[in-house]
């Protein structure tokens, strides 16, 4: 291979002389020529730009990914917003329904003069209770006779009315968040049909 004498070979690439403190490159740039120079500036920018231009096209992906799943997260958020909201209303619905029963009690209580004393103050308490809770009463006479809302109970003739009415309501009806808990049992009345 290589004689018992020589070593390795050392080639000094540094751009400063460490020695004398100059730029060695100096002399192999004014041996290369301003053609090669600019051949060589120009290459290197289409490297850069070519560089340049692959990263862009990778941000924007990056950046779309991002928006697509904030897009998605936010979507997200909302469904289960609305889900939470509705099985809420359907968890209030279903209790104010089982209270229907002690509203139409305590109206009769009312009705016979039994709301007294500390009755009357509890029965208060229920009643603006499921009134902040958002349950409404409707149902009165006198007013027209809508199937969606109503249940005729009896049915008569009478020619004071013009159209199909309420004469009296046999128990109220309920509704919360815009739907019907328990319509109103009413008496109707039409006009008369000769």
């Amino acid at each position: 291979m290589s004689e018992q004498g020589e070593g390795p070979i050392i080639r000094d690439k540094r751009r400063i002389d460490p020695e004398t403190g100059e730029v060695r490159e100096a002399a192999a740039s004014a041996a290369a020529s301003p053609a090669d120079l600019f051949a060589a500036e120009d290459a290197a920018a289409a490297e850069v730009e070519s560089d340049l231009q692959e990263l862009e096209a990778q941000l924007a992906e990056r950046t779309a990914d991002v928006q697509r799943v904030h897009a998605e997260y936010a979507n997200y958020r909302k469904r289960v917003d609305r889900d939470r909201d509705l099985v809420r209303d359907q968890a209030t619905g279903a209790v104010l329904a089982e209270l229907l029963t002690v509203l139409d009690d305590i109206d009769r209580a009312r009705e016979h003069d039994e709301l007294t004393g500390g009755f009357k103050s509890v029965a208060e308490a229920i009643e603006a209770t499921v009134g902040k809770l958002g349950l409404e009463r409707f149902g009165s006479a006198g007013e027209p006779f809508d199937p969606t809302v109503h249940e005729a109970l009896m049915h008569t003739e009478d020619g004071s009315v013009t159209e199909t009415t309420c004469v009296a309501v046999l128990q109220p009806g309920y509704r919360y968040a815009g739907r019907v808990l328990r319509p109103a049992r009413v008496a109707v009345a039409d006009p008369p049909t000769h």
